[in-house]
């Protein structure tokens, strides 16, 4: 029996109520049809649900959660098999989304040969369908094609790349880094990268790349003008502890929810209206009888407290 189905199959078509599943190929044919691409960050698998529930089509397991999860101050510190782990939860919440998993820093950079056998356990541990490398590694993307590894490539500011750009700092503001960058966009694309995350560039500089490529791009901090756009999910709902970047819309206020939830959780414990009455279990009557249980009285309660 055949696991796959083929283009113009019978049984090829999805179901009324099951939307088709997104991949490195659909993303190209969205691109074509001039379609938006919807991406975002997810780190666990409850997010991950709401994600994919919510029709976004890429979900990727950012280095990011360096920062947000963990509490790093930037995404360096991430390990290949803390990456792994959260790769694993997120894929258990997804069906429709894309799975992208970020190689962290140290995973690929000391030789091509580690970095095909890193993206290896991606796939192969934690079900990712695609990796993102930073930088213009055009050897290594063609190396993980022909491993059968689709790979997203990470343009312009590229976090891995802190400590030699001198902070997280706007990239490509001249007329020399714009082609620069052209150059790079255009070899990664030309070694096999499915997509191109391009992070805080120029709207202009993005457009011109977008235009140029035949791959889409996906923007965050590059402007309205790239095939589609991706944030972190903390950022989207103001859970950070931080000043959001001048690109970051936030769409709801979900810290604040969250605490003042907390604090009334709190507030009920201390005076002893969490749990209440009917939200106990209780023996039965003959139950209470036989053990000789006697049930206090409301005012024998007060004078306990």
């Amino acid at each position: 029996m055949s696991l796959t189905n083929f283009p113009g199959n019978a049984d090829s078509a999805p179901s009324a109520c099951t939307p088709p599943k997104v991949t490195m190929p659909a993303l190209g044919e969205m691109k074509r049809q001039a379609k938006p691409i919807s991406a975002l960050t997810a780190y666990d698998y409850a997010t991950a649900r709401l994600v994919d529930e919510a029709g976004i089509d890429m979900v990727l397991v950012g280095d990011s959660l360096a920062m947000v999860v963990l509490g790093h101050e930037n995404t360096l510190s991430v390990t290949v098999d803390e990456m792994l782990h959260h790769t694993r939860a997120v894929r258990r919440g997804l069906r429709r989304a894309l799975l992208v998993a970020d190689m962290p820093f140290g995973s690929y950079h000391t030789s091509i040969d580690e970095g095909v056998r890193n993206a290896i356990r991606f796939v192969k541990e934690a079900g990712a369908e695609a990796v993102k490398i930073e930088g213009a590694r055009a050897e290594l993307v063609r190396a993980l094609t022909d491993a059968e590894i689709p790979v997203v490539g990470h343009l312009g500011l590229t976090p891995q790349s802190v400590h030699r750009m001198g902070g997280f700092r706007v990239q490509a503001r001249t007329a020399s880094a714009v082609d620069q960058l052209r150059r790079d966009a255009a070899a990664i694309a030309e070694a096999g990268a499915g997509a191109i995350v391009l992070e805080g560039v120029p709207r202009e500089a993005a457009e011109l790349i977008t235009a140029e490529l035949d791959v889409p791009t996906i923007g965050i901090g590059a402007g309205p003008g790239c095939d589609g756009q991706i944030l972190v999910f903390h950022d989207l709902f103001g859970m950070t502890f931080a000043p959001a970047a001048k690109f970051v819309r936030r769409y709801a206020d979900v810290a604040t929810l969250m605490r003042t939830a907390l604090e009334q959780y709190r507030e009920d414990v201390e005076q002893r209206a969490f749990p209440s009455d009917a939200e106990s279990y209780h023996l039965s009557a003959a139950e209470r009888k036989a053990a000789q249980i006697i049930m206090p009285t409301a005012a024998g309660l007060r004078r306990n407290a």
